[in-house]
């Protein structure tokens, strides 16, 4: 970076761009271009593959963490619910012990529809590992682990 701006003074599109935060969003922008079109292509946009990995890995979530995993508001988790319970792709269960929660599970479908979406997913991460070498992948995995671990410490300034 140049000389960084006076704190609060606009930065520069030279010093927004050398932010590790916009390559962040940029990253994600591009990695989320990158699949969904073959997502589309199966069936399976990225939003419903969210929900289906989601609900592989975590069996039995309610639509308010389901949400919170998947960084939507429930209103749009309950749409993305809705269209793939009428696929047959999830269903929904009483809770055992509270009978007005509705836990959320794969179908034998949402897994045969999950299997095929995984195997492009599981190549564009092959992809990336290869496009990094395998020190690099496991050095980026590591930083970006260190920055999710890390940004619950930080406090925002009083601005204003």
């Amino acid at each position: 970076m140049s000389g960084s701006p006076a704190p609060g003074a606009p930065p520069s599109g030279e010093d927004v761009f050398a932010r590790v935060a916009w390559a962040l969003r940029r990253a994600d922008l591009n990695l989320q271009t990158a699949k969904e079109r073959p997502l589309r292509e199966i069936g399976v946009p990225g939003s419903h593959y969210a929900v289906l990995i989601s609900l592989q890995t975590s069996p039995g979530l309610t639509g308010a963490e389901l949400a919170r995993l998947v960084g939507i508001t429930p209103q749009a988790v309950a749409l993305l619910v809705g269209k793939l319970t009428d696929r047959g792709l999830i269903e929904r269960r009483t809770h055992p012990r509270h009978r007005n929660v509705q836990e959320l599970h794969l179908t034998d479908a949402g897994r045969d529809e999950l299997t095929k979406a995984e195997c492009i997913i599981s190549d564009l991460e092959r992809h990336i590992r290869e496009s990094l070498g395998v020190q690099g992948y496991r050095q980026l995995r590591e930083l970006l682990g260190q920055v999710m671990d890390d940004l619950p410490n930080w406090d925002p300034p009083k601005v204003g």
